[in-house]
């Protein structure tokens, strides 16, 4: 008997799917607030457990309410098809029912505090992907090298996306396009090794390296001395005193002239490169302030006409000869060298620098393999070849095999075959052909006219040779003077030709 009240069926929440989605969205929400306010009032960064904390559990909790919501649907539609089961009614709601009035202040309490959550989650989610340890440490072996080398260079205090994304929402949503490829490429193994360069699709200098730099206040000259060590049993320093014209391309500052004379302020430069590295540029072409071009070829890899209409034609700027800004791969010569002038590595040890050289050059198969054949490589010379020297100097050869391990560490990635010849420098012309890709007196114009190869269009040599001649030499332009005789005349090569970063080894 029943009192003529009907039975109140069943909810709907009652079925396996939406059961599965309540649990699922408990279970995340439970694990993910506590571990959010730690995150956030923690002093330290734990990358991985932002990834988890939010990104991974919102939408796990997300696709829990999902469930719950299908489960619903799933057991009203069920419940249909089958006669004499009841479906609950949709909700009364009497506002002037004290019960319902606590439902509602309830229910909007609810949703006040998931606004609350979901736009502080949303807000950490946006700054952390944004962030340089997500960009570095997140995809750990993919950007391992791009990385590293980003906290050693001279801009490992601008985060990444001020160069890669830059200000402005359009190409902040394609920066987020691209990223959904390579999180797809890192988690099924599908991206290179190594990550090519140059990225295709990095925007235009003038919106992201503009915002810092002023190229149209750009003028004058620098001096500098460039100290280089030779690979001889002492060494010896080589100093070479250089008067570097910076130059500028803005006529309202100053003429135009120097190394800036490139920048696309009163003229436009523009190239073809026939490798996908535009290491090999065989047609520029410059046109004036007053609208003029003039195109220059290589006499050596000339294009046909039909070659350079179908070629893709780039625009200069900034990122073609400062194609390494952040992250710098220093070859082996040049990495000791830098720690010989910062006092990390002792020049007093015999052939140091050759021997150093000779153990960062080897193939070696992992970052592990390398440690241990620098650490055994270093100390078996010095055993060998100075005994003397290996017990006075131990500490000093100790020093010597961290640093070299670390200047390792720094610049060379097996696992990801990157290295300073992979990746190389354009900026100058000592160990790629930088400059020379197009200075090398090879383009001309159908006027005859050549890109000039002379040297002291960007720099001019005050002094070289060992400090001590260096200090006493008077100041005044002079030719370059090698300080090994080659046997040949070094005016008539390209450094890189033989200065490959491993010191001739």
């Amino acid at each position: 008997m029943t009192d003529g009240v009907s039975p109140k069926p069943p909810s709907l929440l009652r079925n396996p799917i939406s059961l599965l989605g309540v649990a699922v969205t408990s279970v995340s929400t439970a694990f993910g607030l506590p571990m959010m306010f730690i995150d956030m009032f923690s002093r330290r960064a734990h990358p991985y457990l932002a990834v988890l904390i939010y990104l991974i559990l919102p939408f796990v909790a997300a696709g829990g309410v999902a469930l719950m919501l299908v489960g619903i649907v799933w057991e009203r539609r069920r419940r249909r098809r089958r006669p004499g089961q009841l479906i609950p009614p949709l909700p009364r709601l009497d506002l002037n029912h004290p019960k319902h009035q606590a439902l509602v202040v309830a229910a909007l309490t609810a949703v006040m505090v998931v606004v609350v959550l979901l736009s502080a989650t949303g807000y950490q989610a946006y700054h952390f992907t944004e962030s340089v340890k997500f960009c570095g440490l997140v995809c750990h072996q993919v950007m391992k090298p791009e990385y590293t080398a980003y906290q050693y260079s001279p801009h490992a205090r601008v985060a990444c996306t001020q160069c890669h994304v830059g200000p402005g929402a359009s190409w902040f949503v394609r920066s987020k396009i691209t990223g959904a490829y390579q999180v797809y490429a890192v988690a099924f193994n599908r991206y290179p090794r190594p990550i090519p360069t140059p990225v295709k699709n990095l925007r235009p200098a003038q919106e992201t390296c503009e915002q810092c730099h002023w190229p149209a206040k750009f003028f004058g000259a620098q001096q500098k001395t460039f100290t280089h060590y030779l690979t001889d049993e002492t060494n010896s320093p080589w100093q070479i005193q250089m008067l570097l014209k910076i130059g500028g391309g803005d006529p309202n500052v100053t003429a135009a002239s120097g190394i800036h004379w490139h920048m696309n302020i009163s003229k436009e430069i523009s190239y073809i490169a026939s490798d996908a590295q535009r290491e090999v540029i065989p047609w520029v072409r410059t046109v004036d302030a007053n609208g003029r071009a003039t195109e220059y070829m290589s006499t050596e890899q000339p294009l046909s006409p039909e070659q350079i209409a179908n070629a893709p034609i780039r625009r200069m700027d900034c990122v073609d000869c400062h194609n390494r800004p952040s992250h710098i791969y220093y070859p082996p010569d040049r990495a000791i060298e830098q720690s010989f002038e910062a006092g990390r590595l002792d020049r007093r040890l015999p052939y140091l620098k050759r021997e150093g050289i000779r153990l960062l050059a080897q193939p070696y198969a992992s970052e592990q393999e390398a440690t241990e054949a620098i650490l055994k490589g270093l100390a078996e010379f010095y055993q060998r070849a100075y005994p003397q020297q290996y017990g006075e100097q131990a500490a000093a050869i100790h020093q010597a095999t961290v640093e070299l391990q670390q200047i390792y560490a720094r610049n060379i990635f097996p696992e990801m075959r990157v290295d300073w010849r992979v990746h190389p420098n354009h900026i100058g012309h000592l160990n790629a052909a930088g400059c020379f890709r197009c200075h090398d007196g090879l383009h001309k114009s159908q006027e005859g006219k050549v890109i000039t190869r002379d040297c002291n269009a960007c720099h001019t040599i005050l002094a070289q040779g060992p400090p001590e001649e260096v200090a006493q030499t008077a100041l005044a332009a002079q030719p370059f003077r090698h300080p090994v005789d080659v046997g040949v005349d070094v005016a008539e090569l390209s450094c890189s030709e033989c200065h490959t970063g491993t010191g001739g080894l």
